[in-house]
């Protein structure tokens, strides 16, 4: 297995590494065109700014690369959402490979005098669950999430998770998948969802 994990200015590369490392598999950190196009299946991970992560993969002409790649390919976390249309994140047009956009929580008014806090920190359970990448995952299951900053529910959604409103914890569409939460920080359901990704999706 060729698996590669694209290298730009994102925050949790070296978990997910470990987190394969812990299924057994190895993963290539790389910025390379070549390599990341001839991947057998490629992870695209990023905690941080969505703005400055665009202008980095755009420099690199990175954006063209992923938005035309043919094998199955992952993003976590800020890769999902820099695979959607469009963030509210500095206004920034992003990839456009899924129709969502996404959106800056906003406390609604009965919000305000609870404890409901932005960023969204900690684990919070997945429902709806389609697509192999959820293959013997339990309805319900919880995952770990860190974000701001979420991806509207349409067409593409694979999974929902309510956090002020239901959202897109996951989007699917032709060979590219998205999941929110961090697979990587989230114990046996995460690792599960890994091996589905490198097993069962096409």
């Amino acid at each position: 297995m060729n698996l590669v994990i694209i290298k730009y200015n994102a925050g949790n590369i070296q978990s997910v590494l470990y987190a394969l490392e812990r299924i057994g598999l190895e993963a290539k950190v790389t910025d390379d065109v070549e390599q990341i196009s001839s991947a057998d299946k490629v992870i695209f991970p990023g905690v941080g700014e969505a703005s400055s992560a665009m202008r980095y993969l755009k420099n690199r002409k990175l954006d063209e690369v992923i938005k035309h790649l043919e094998q199955p390919v992952l993003g976590i976390c800020l890769g999902m959402q820099l695979m959607c249309r469009f963030s509210e994140e500095h206004n920034v047009s992003c990839l456009h490979i899924f129709d969502e956009d996404v959106k800056l929580f906003r406390k609604k008014e009965q919000d305000q005098a609870n404890d409901i806090k932005i960023p969204q920190m900690g684990w919070n359970n997945i429902y709806g669950l389609k697509t192999e990448l959820f293959h013997a995952v339990p309805e319900g299951s919880y995952t770990y999430f860190v974000h701001s900053y979420y991806a509207a529910s349409g067409a593409h959604t694979i999974a929902t998770t309510d956090y002020i409103i239901p959202y897109s914890s996951a989007l699917h569409k032709d060979n590219f998948y998205g999941v929110q939460f961090h697979p990587e920080k989230s114990a046996d359901t995460g690792e599960r969802i890994l091996k589905n990704f490198i097993e069962r999706c096409h």
